[in-house]
């Protein structure tokens, strides 16, 4: 891959093409940042992605509306998926600026019903889902009685009415025709735009970090793997010397090569946990050390096994594994 456009500064934008500045707002967690774009449309802006509903990114977005964006008003927010730190401040952008909002049906609606879904404490369907996926008995007890991550507490409020985008819609912004094509995995429906030159890619192809590819208890037997790798090798088709403007990291060239590697990387994972198996079945917990070799923090539990329990749903729909019921719920998995 190759890096050719500096990385702005949080808070602060850079041209990385006529008409289309990359502007880098801050994040609570690793990543530490959230890449959105703007698009030059003349006596406005389109916006792709919004960033997170946080005092930090509102004093970013108060600076950059001030300054890079020349006081232009922002008519329209395009957003590649419904996770908060990409949706986050789309709602503020209608309600409080007028901006029409852009989604794919399947993101609107995810990203409305969590804005709503206000939790104290865990669900007990996600609490069953984490001790089927094999949770630690204090991890699980200290979870219980804590606040869940909600979306409500990044994102904001969520009015009524969007303007859906779909799979191969042609879209007109910062003087520039984009083809949309959707993706899959990391988010159901992810959008990504291509022009000549340039691809709108979101968190569907990160250059230095593979996305997340979790399951959650809204969806226990989802086959996140499978959707990853089929959309690797259809995106595969429309890739070639564009430039591509992720949703974290930095901008590069080298789109065919870095799809190749993901794939790779997301078959290489499935074959650690195979070669595990075979000395005996494990909870998705268990298979911690075959899929990251490295230990999982207390912070990353949760998205840990949600990518251990999508790499396993994949290999089981593969009928290269079986699962059973363990003790204290677990599932355990095994090699057929």
């Amino acid at each position: 891959m190759e890096f050719p456009v500096e990385t702005p500064a949080l808070g602060a934008a850079r041209e990385v093409a006529p008409g289309v500045l990359w502007l880098r707002l801050p994040a609570w967690t690793r990543p530490d940042h959230v890449n959105v774009y703007a698009l030059d449309d003349g006596a406005s802006w389109t916006l792709v992605d919004a960033g997170l509903d946080t005092p930090a990114s509102r004093a970013a977005w108060a600076g950059l509306l001030a300054g890079p964006l020349g006081g232009r008003p922002v008519g329209r927010v395009i957003v590649t998926h419904h996770h908060p730190d990409h949706m986050g401040l789309a709602g503020w952008f209608q309600a409080e600026h007028g901006a029409e909002l852009w989604a794919t049906r399947t993101a609107w609606l995810f990203a409305r019903m969590q804005r709503l879904d206000v939790q104290a404490r865990p669900r007990p369907e996600v609490l069953a889902f984490w001790r089927a996926a094999g949770m630690p008995a204090e991890a699980l007890a200290a979870r219980a009685e804590a606040r869940p991550f909600n979306f409500a507490d990044f994102g904001a409020e969520l009015p009524l009415g969007f303007r859906r985008i779909a799979e191969g819609e042609e879209i007109v912004a910062g003087g520039r025709r984009w083809r949309t094509a959707l993706g899959s995995g990391h988010a159901p429906d992810h959008a990504t735009f291509w022009c000549e030159d340039l691809a709108l890619v979101g968190d569907q192809i990160l250059p230095g970090i593979t996305p997340n590819l979790g399951v959650y208890a809204v969806e226990p037997e989802a086959d996140t793997v499978g959707d990853w790798l089929a959309s690797c090798r259809r995106l595969a088709g429309i890739a070639g010397g564009q430039l591509a403007l992720p949703g974290h990291g930095r901008a590069f060239r080298g789109l065919s090569g870095r799809l190749a590697a993901l794939e790779a990387d997301a078959r290489a994972g499935l074959d650690r946990i195979l070669e595990a198996l075979a000395g005996g079945p494990q909870t998705a917990a268990g298979c911690f050390p075959a899929l990251y070799g490295r230990e999982i923090r207390d912070g990353e539990l949760v998205l840990a096994l949600g990518e251990a329990v999508g790499h396993l749903n994949h290999l089981r729909a593969g009928g290269q594994v079986a699962r059973e019921p363990g003790p204290e719920g677990a599932w355990l998995w095994r090699r057929r």
